[in-house]
């Protein structure tokens, strides 16, 4: 039987009745989802827009309870249609489909978007197993396959293991192994799992990272190394997890380590020799950023001379994280390359005063030369570790009568922001599931708005802080249709109580400064898969799901999204409206990419790794004790019963139709 579906109002200006139920204008949703807030509402302000939501559903229910209303996962909430003149891909970026899968983005606008449609709504329950292959891993798998003409490739978390599978062949045999071995000390500096979230193809070379700093050149064809450079360094505390994107002829890399004092920074190495290029820091004075005459911010928050240094306490930028470790995109008609950056540390914000630049923002920068051209700061003086570092999505998008050059992406603070991406400016940002930690985004300043009732200080605990410190999404990537004009949502639902403390930074080891517990949101689901329309800033509709969504999404042109559960479900479900079509029981949970792929054959495949871990798997993967609430920095809490519903793996799995 389909999926259950059940109606939400439309965005009305929001009451609460006399049982502290909120309610929408004068109507009313049906069913058992009455009385559950969906999102936040935009009202127009003296000429600005606010993006309200405490101001309007949660103030109105503080001291309501906030889970009395139960949400059944797998159940499909249905909103509101997709405007009719949505946003679509930006052509440069996103190119016509040639088959391929040769980076995790899928292409330079990271739409995740397969042009493929041989497997649509009509014929995806017939999906059957093509091919298996064990990567003989069982720590969190977060990458996702690459298919270049024939042969698939497969990065492993540490050791970060690079295999060659031929797809010419039946069972797609082994061609090749590279085995980069990366010093073994790296996991014990790891903070969060020892994971890889991919490597990229391209002129004939597969470039990737492993944990203990280094990238990592190697010939496609022969699996022969072509050059090897040392960025990181794990004495102080760095290593390297996210996927390098090669642009302009520079592999552009960032460091991890926000938790362990490091000094944040974005590189560049020259495509052929593996030479240093260029390096830009996150922190410190303007000559280290490479911040000069063509920096322009749009909001004068983000405006004056070495802020870098001038927004911390002394010396405290040195050891301030703001480290590269997500997602990276690029536009080819201007040069720029976009990226996220992550979180100030400690996580005690009192050792910290000031607006932590350039930490948690979003920066565009001169491939090239690597000069930042803007810069805009999501959260400033970050109070929960809302890293900034999740998917940015290059679109073209009507807004106010024109169209736009635009940047999507739901941040992990729990706002989907549109930037224009030529100049920085924040077009909308709405919340995307429930928010109390910020009251909005005021888009006259550009400066989110805080809700001080929530503010972290030393010798307290503060409560029910929601989303928690992984966000309301975290690193897992969504993905964006240019036929239904949605951005599909893989998320959390998670609130926390947070006890801040003091931090000692020695190097190497971890700076924090905080006991932090996780729970479930509102609800008691404690994750969600939710379609977004950028254009009307509101929900299409949403999936809510028993445990965090920490899987990335994927599209396809035959109207079908894939995304998996970190209890091994991998679900196909209908672009248009969420009714679920087809699912697969893994032998692990699903933290890993799905990917589509034109076999040799000519058919159209599906490909992801199931193996559970990362953050939020780190009490399966690293066998934690799940009576320690503040284990995996509070994570196992809330995912206590993951042990209980599956267990660690590294396999490849890959379907496509019958013949």
């Amino acid at each position: 039987m389909p999926p259950e579906v059940k109606f939400i109002a439309s965005a009305e200006p929001i009451t609460a009745d006399a049982n502290c139920a909120p309610r929408q204008g004068n109507s009313e949703a049906s069913g058992s989802n009455a009385g559950v807030f969906h999102g936040g509402v935009m009202r127009r302000v003296s000429g600005a827009f606010i993006v309200g939501l405490l101001s309007t559903a949660a103030a109105v229910t503080s001291g309501c309870n906030r889970s009395a209303d139960q949400q059944t996962p797998g159940k499909v909430i249905a909103g509101s249609p997709p405007a009719a003149n949505h946003a679509v891909l930006d052509a440069a970026a996103s190119p016509a489909d040639d088959g391929n899968w040769v980076m995790p983005g899928k292409d330079y606008g990271a739409s995740r978007f397969s042009g493929l449609n041989q497997i649509n709504p009509s014929n995806v329950a017939k999906l059957a197993l093509s091919f298996t292959f064990s990567t003989g891993t069982t720590k969190g798998f977060e990458a996702p396959p690459l298919v270049v003409n024939g042969t698939m490739y497969v990065i492993t978390p540490f050791p970060n293991i690079l295999y060659a599978l031929d797809l010419t062949k039946p069972g797609a045999p082994t061609k090749w192994v590279f085995k980069p071995k990366p010093l073994a000390a790296s996991q014990g500096v790891a903070c969060c799992d020892v994971v890889n979230r991919g490597a990229v193809y391209d002129a004939g070379k597969i470039f990737f990272n492993t944990l203990d700093g280094q990238t990592i050149a190697v010939d496609a064809s022969s699996g022969q190394q072509v050059w090897r450079t040392q960025l990181g360094d794990i004495q102080k505390g760095e290593t390297i997890t996210m996927a390098p994107l090669v642009a302009g002829g520079k592999v552009l890399v960032g460091n991890s380590g926000g938790e362990m004092g490091v000094r944040g920074w974005i590189a560049a190495l020259d495509e052929g020799s593996g030479k240093l290029a260029w390096r830009a820091y996150n922190t410190g004075p303007d000559k280290d950023v490479l911040i000069g005459s063509r920096f322009k911010p749009f909001y004068a928050m983000d405006q004056g001379k070495d802020l870098g240094v001038k927004s911390w306490p002394p010396d405290a930028w040195k050891i301030g994280g703001g480290t590269v470790w997500g997602w990276l995109s690029y536009d080819p008609a201007t040069k720029l390359v976009y990226y996220g950056v992550g979180n100030p540390g400690p996580w005690n914000p009192d050792q910290r005063p000031g607006d932590n630049k350039w930490t948690t923002g979003v920066f565009a920068r001169d491939v090239n030369s690597g000069e930042a051209v803007w810069y805009y700061q999501t959260t400033p003086h970050d109070l929960f570790d809302h890293d900034d570092i999740n998917e940015i999505i290059l679109a073209d998008m009507p807004w106010q009568g024109q169209r736009r050059p635009v940047l999507m992406r739901p941040a992990r603070d729990g706002f989907f922001y549109v930037f224009d991406r030529r100049t920085g400016q924040v077009l909308s940002a709405a919340p995307y599931g429930y928010v109390n930690a910020y009251k909005g985004v005021d888009l006259r300043t550009g400066r989110i708005i805080p809700n001080h009732d929530k503010d972290t200080k030393p010798g307290r605990v503060v409560r029910d802080i929601c989303p928690a410190s992984p966000g309301l999404k975290d690193w897992n990537p969504s993905a964006f249709s240019p036929l239904t004009g949605l951005v599909y949502i893989p998320h959390n639902n998670l609130c926390m109580d947070f006890g801040a403390m003091e931090a000692n930074y020695i190097s190497g080891t971890p700076y924090v400064g905080a006991d932090v517990k996780m729970y479930a949101g509102p609800g008691g689901n404690r994750g969600a898969f939710t379609a977004w329309d950028p254009v009307n800033q509101r929900k299409a509709w949403e999936i809510p799901e028993d445990l965090p969504v920490w899987s990335p999404a994927l599209v396809t042109a035959g109207g079908i999204v894939f995304y998996g559960t970190m209890d091994g479900w991998f679900k196909a479900v209908d672009a248009r409206t969420g009714r679920q079509l087809w699912r697969f029981k893994a032998g692990s949970g699903i933290i890993g990419q799905p990917i589509s792929y034109k076999g040799p054959d000519g058919r159209q495949y599906i490909a992801f790794v199931a193996g559970v871990g990362g953050w939020s798997g780190a009490v399966v993967s690293g066998n934690l004790d799940t009576r320690d609430p503040t284990a995996a920095l509070g994570f196992v809490n809330a995912v206590k019963d993951l042990p209980m519903k599956t267990t660690a793996g590294g396999m490849l799995y890959v379907f496509t139709l019958p013949r």
